[in-house]
């Protein structure tokens, strides 16, 4: 059987369309793999730049591409490689943006119950406490977590997520008590501080 041609970076690969090169990263070729970070990274992380700060953004569209690599067998794209690339970079920018306002909402949330016993709060506590809450939020199944932030963080009904998430109320309620349970076991040590977090 022939070898599998590489593709390297050069004036003749700018030719060489994506499907093309993805199918070769398929086959397990490296330098094909390298052209297509190249061709796309630099207007990726502009792009990210548009969502999240710039070393963000690089380490996420880094991210991206080891995920295409580490997972080349999958079959095909619902477009085109590009446009899959362009959204897995916006939604991982928009996971992160998230997060930090998680985080932000959480430091508040502890600062302030922390304030209301204590005339000068801690702030390595706070922080130790908000990364234990992260850790734990991280653990939940990801329909348990959004249920849950989108009510604690976000303020809204069990009407409203179930609508935005296109499930019943029912549902939310279950999860959100799933959330509660767990949360509850994995923060014990901390629950006189967390109670108007963990409250129902």
């Amino acid at each position: 059987m022939p070898k599998t041609k590489v593709y390297m970076y050069n004036d003749t690969s700018r030719t060489v369309s994506d499907e093309t090169l993805f199918f070769q990263v398929q086959q397990g070729n490296e330098g094909a793999f390298e052209a297509l970070f190249l061709r796309h990274y630099p207007a990726l992380c502009a792009y990210a730049r548009l969502f999240v700060e710039p070393d963000d953004g690089q380490e996420i569209v880094s991210d991206v591409m080891v995920w295409l690599w580490e997972n080349k067998e999958m079959q095909a794209f619902e477009s085109s490689l590009k446009s899959y690339l362009f959204k897995a970079v916006k939604n991982r920018c928009l996971t992160l943006i998230n997060r930090n306002e998680v985080k932000q909402r959480i430091e508040k949330m502890i600062f302030d119950n922390l304030q209301s016993q204590y005339d000068d709060p801690d702030f390595y506590a706070i922080q130790e406490l908000t990364e234990k809450i992260e850790e734990a939020l991280a653990r939940l199944p990801e329909n348990v977590r959004e249920a849950f932030e989108l009510n604690r963080f976000q303020n809204l009904t069990y009407n409203e997520i179930a609508e935005r998430l296109g499930v019943s109320p029912k549902t939310i309620d279950y999860r959100i008590q799933q959330a509660l349970k767990q949360l509850r076991i994995d923060l014990k040590e901390y629950l006189p501080l967390l109670l108007p977090f963990l409250l129902h």
